[in-house]
């Protein structure tokens, strides 16, 4: 069986960076959790508007689905999953999710997500995601790296993490 991640935090955390560096480290598939938003989400984002969690719940769906689809031959999609309500919806895509989250300041996330003039997400917002972020619980299959680490530190501790039994 091979891992099966949900690379996660807030905003402009390197959430898809990441994600596709361990794709390619692990030679796993790799999905981006944005292109999953409905066209409805990314416009209300980018109007500035927090989505609430009956918009997020066909997006958790779709993302579940993707986890499920790829069941034991592994992959990774790049999903906020801030609540752990999100990360349940996750998890019940197949028995072995690990969840792995980016942390990061506020003051870092929302410079760089002002720093990315060409994404659906305005900065504005970031500010939201961190009034839900809910830590991963001791009872979570999950795992932690900081942003400001370099993307080959945090695929290094995470390849650490999978070697040392931690996923799933």
């Amino acid at each position: 069986m091979r891992p099966l991640l949900v690379v996660g935090g807030v905003a402009g955390c390197g959430k898809t960076t990441l994600a596709a560096a361990l794709a390619q480290a692990l030679g796993l598939n790799f999905r981006d959790g944005d292109d999953l938003h409905a066209p409805a989400n990314k416009a209300k984002m980018a109007a500035g508007q927090p989505l609430t969690d009956a918009d997020r719940a066909p997006w958790l769906a779709a993302c579940a689905a993707q986890l499920a689809e790829w069941g034991d031959a592994g992959g990774i999609i790049s999903a906020s999953a801030l609540k752990r309500a999100y990360r349940d919806t996750l998890y019940a895509g197949h028995a072995h999710v690990t969840y792995i989250l980016i942390r990061i300041t506020p003051e870092l996330a929302t410079a760089r997500a002002a720093a990315r003039p060409d994404h659906f997400w305005p900065a504005s917002l970031t500010a939201s995601q961190f009034a839900i972020l809910e830590e991963p619980a001791a009872d979570e299959p999950a795992f932690s790296v900081e942003a400001q680490w370099p993307t080959a530190q945090q695929v290094a501790a995470v390849q650490a993490f999978l070697r040392q039994g931690g996923a799933g």
